[in-house]
């Protein structure tokens, strides 16, 4: 198979992962709180959270993952002698690793929601969430920019970036608490 091709299908793996990765962490978040709801709407939510829970992770997130794996390490394998040697690979399959690192995590709170037993609240998993996309950003600017040349730079971006989701994050929990001050159900 050509390597275009196979790269491909890796970013297009890529994709379907980091989207599985995004939404599960926002159902685990949703089902978070519907277990705060009355009895009434939580039977109804919970079971339907965790139905789509288990469909996304099973039929897109797992699958995507192992098929990211698959065609990236290919792409690896047919080109060993240039990606061998080069600095941003390294730092770039570290980053990978961290995000399966999360991605198991996410089994370990999914496990947990699918029997009830999840403790987090739903900001910290907001927080958690948030994970994944600072990984995205360093791994798409390694991959584009094939460089570590200006790590310094690229390390005190994501610093930044981080500091400003996690802003944003405190700001928005601040709004959502004054919401319900001021419209309590």
């Amino acid at each position: 198979m050509d390597f275009l091709y196979i790269k491909a299908l890796h970013i297009i793996f890529v994709v379907c992962w980091f989207a599985g990765l995004f939404y599960i962490v926002r159902l685990f978040i949703y089902q978070t709180e519907a277990n705060q709801k009355t009895d009434a709407e939580k039977n109804v939510l919970v079971p339907q959270f965790q139905m789509m829970q288990k469909r996304l992770w099973y039929g897109i997130t797992w699958p995507a993952a192992i098929l990211t794996m698959v065609f990236g390490f290919w792409m690896y394998f047919l080109n060993f002698d240039y990606y061998l040697h080069q600095p941003w690979m390294m730092l770039k399959l570290f980053f990978v690793g961290v995000l399966f690192i999360y991605q198991l995590r996410c089994q370990v709170i999914f496990n947990k929601m699918k029997i009830n037993s999840y403790t987090g609240k739903s900001f910290g998993l907001r927080l958690f969430n948030e994970v994944a996309t600072i990984l995205l950003f360093a791994i798409v600017f390694l991959v584009t920019v094939k460089s570590t040349g200006s790590l310094v730079w690229g390390g005190l971006g994501l610093v930044i970036l981080t500091a400003i989701i996690m802003t944003a994050a405190f700001i928005y929990k601040k709004k959502r608490e004054k919401n319900k001050e001021e419209n309590p159900q």
